[in-house]
């Protein structure tokens, strides 16, 4: 374990700001663990179906405050190409060669879920499994992938973005919401708001590249105004207090983005800049500094493995012949949120799993992780991070 925090160290540039990585990793983190918590898949009658505890037990709504952390990642993703594309213009940089760099790592991995996926929804029709089983399962394996395309989009909009003021798409969102919800316009209108929902932290980490949100009171402006004005949203405007998609309910805040959805991503934006510091002092300590290292070298296989993670884990569960209690259970009290935490160290073992499987698709053979096995010399400083 020394040799190996040695080693990433040794990997780590001195000017990298690892606070930033450790709110991607918190981000992607909260993604995960809210997956994990929020999906059950339940067999019944030989079909496999997906439901969300959230429509069943109320109370865990909470949770989606918590877990529901796109808007991070967002924000931070945004700081991150903005400064990018800076350094590529300042070193004589084409826009082509820099957009290929930034999305490599997004897509090598996409390939991989894709392919496999491919192959078990073929395998599991010839064996007799039912539509509705496949796709349940297919739709949960491929669901990250609207992220990274939203993600990728955005990227190769940063150079007109980044002078954008996060105002104008959270303008459009309320106007957007007026409409279609104040004056009974198209549902289908929202849809616009994938785009324009997700700009507004994007544009934040594009203004926090300029040097734009460094003061403790922007941070604290972001956190209380977004959270009051999600808490008014919520109590007055009729908007969901659920920040994800619950089945069944008239307002997803999720599927396309609301105003609420975006004013509380404003308020976790807050939150981020304020831990920003203590992630800092934090990261002091080497062993917590490999772990942020090593989770954002492997950031979008454990995103797009976790869902397949889980369902190999309750697959092999149904093996037993019996139904598990927060495995295939319905979700319905809170032994079903015991037996579910109880379980979540079971969903990353597979991860694990998943991830030294796939992992090369991200980094490729010869960097990342293999630079960091024992033995092998260091012969940069730098890490792949998107």
């Amino acid at each position: 374990m020394r040799e190996l925090i040695r080693r990433t160290a040794a990997m780590t540039p001195d000017d990298r700001d690892l606070g930033v990585d450790a709110l991607r990793a918190l981000a992607i983190l909260g993604v995960m663990l809210g997956h994990w918590l929020v999906t059950a898949l339940v067999a019944d009658s030989g079909t496999v179906r997906a439901v969300s505890p959230l429509g069943l037990l109320p109370q865990l709504t909470p949770a989606s405050w918590l877990f529901q952390t796109l808007a991070v990642f967002f924000l931070v993703g945004g700081r991150m190409a903005a400064k990018s594309w800076s350094g590529a213009r300042a070193r004589g940089g084409t826009y082509r060669r820099w957009l290929a760099a930034r999305t490599a790592r997004l897509f090598r991995p996409v390939v991989a879920v894709l392919a496999v996926w491919s192959l078990v929804a073929g395998a599991l029709l010839v064996a007799g499994a039912g539509l509705e089983t496949v796709g349940t399962l297919a739709r949960l394996a491929l669901s990250p992938l609207w992220f990274l395309l939203v993600f990728a989009a955005l990227t190769a909009a940063t150079p007109l973005v980044a002078r954008l003021h996060p105002l104008w798409p959270l303008a459009l969102v309320l106007h957007i919401d007026v409409i279609r919800f104040g004056l009974g316009g198209p549902a289908s209108l929202g849809w616009v708001n994938i785009a324009a929902g997700w700009l507004v932290p994007y544009c934040l980490g594009t203004a926090w590249a300029r040097d734009r949100l460094r003061s403790r009171a922007t941070g604290w402006g972001l956190l209380l105004g977004g959270a009051v004005s999600t808490a008014v949203l919520v109590l007055w405007a009729g908007y969901p207090a659920a920040m994800v998609g619950v089945p069944g309910a008239a307002i997803s805040n999720l599927n396309p983005p609301t105003l609420a959805a975006v004013t509380f991503g404003l308020a976790q934006s807050g939150a981020a800049l304020l831990l920003l510091g203590p992630l800092r002092r934090l990261l002091r300590r080497p062993a917590v500094r490999a772990a942020v290292v090593l989770m954002n070298l492997s950031a979008m296989t454990l995103f797009l493995w976790h869902q397949t993670a889980m369902m190999a884990v309750t697959a092999i569960g149904l093996l037993t012949g019996g139904f598990l209690p927060g495995l295939h259970t319905v979700p319905d009290g809170a032994g079903w949120v015991l037996a579910r935490l109880a379980w979540l160290p079971v969903f990353a073992l597979a991860l694990l799993v998943c991830w030294a499987a796939f992992r090369t698709y991200e980094q490729g053979r010869r960097g990342g992780t293999q630079a960091l096995r024992p033995g092998r010399p260091v012969r940069s400083r730098t890490v792949g991070h998107v």
